[in-house]
C-alpha cells in the first residue's frame, strides 16, 4: 500500500554527507530464543536502510518504477563481526562506494555505538520492465554522492 496524504511521518533516518544512518531497535521478533539476533534480521534491516537511502536522496521508487526503472540486488556479501542482542539500539549506516552504467555498489554496516557487528557489500543493479540491465539515466545517477575510496567509515 503506496503513503497516503496525511499519514503520520515515519522514521526515514538522516542523510549525513554521503553517509545515510537509519536508527533501530532490536525486538524479540528479530532474535532467537536467547535473544541474540538471527542472521536474517540483519539483511532485512540492511534493505531498510537502502529504500530509506534512496528516499532521503529524493528518489521515489513508485516513480522509478512508474517511469520503467527498478532496482535489484545483483550481490550481497555480509561479514558477520559481533552479535547484536535484544533491545539493543543499531544504526543502519549506507553509503555508495561505486557507480557505474547500470549498477551502483553499496558498503553498509550495522553499528550499536561505535562498534562494527555487520557490514555488507551490495551491488544493486538497474533493470527495465522485462528484467534487461539498464543504463542510468543521467538524472538519476547524478543524485549519488559517491564516498571517496578509503572513506568507507561512517563519521562518528
Amino acid at each position: 500500500m503506496r503513503p497516503e496524504e496525511g499519514d503520520p511521518p515515519v522514521p526515514t533516518g538522516a542523510l549525513d554527507g554521503t553517509t545515510h544512518r537509519l536508527p533501530l531497535r532490536v525486538y524479540w521478533e528479530d532474535t532467537d530464543a536467547g535473544g541474540i539476533v538471527y542472521h536474517a534480521s540483519y539483511v532485512r534491516w540492511m534493505e531498510r536502510g537502502r529504500t530509506e537511502y534512496l528516499r532521503a536522496l529524493g528518489l521515489n521508487q513508485w516513480a522509478l518504477r512508474a517511469s520503467g526503472t527498478r532496482f535489484v540486488v545483483k550481490s550481497l556479501s555480509v561479514q558477520f563481526r559481533r552479535p547484536a542482542l535484544f533491545d539493543d539500539s543499531l544504526m543502519i549506516c549506507t553509503q555508495c562506494t561505486r557507480l557505474r552504467a547500470a549498477s551502483l555498489t553499496l558498503h553498509q554496516r550495522v553499528r550499536r555505538g561505535a562498534e562494527t557487528m555487520v557490514e555488507a557489500e551490495v551491488l544493486c543493479a538497474a533493470i527495465d520492465d522485462d528484467d534487461r540491465p539498464l543504463r542510468l539515466p543521467a538524472l538519476l545517477r547524478d543524485r549519488f554522492p559517491v564516498a571517496q575510496a578509503g572513506n568507507t567509515a561512517p563519521p562518528e
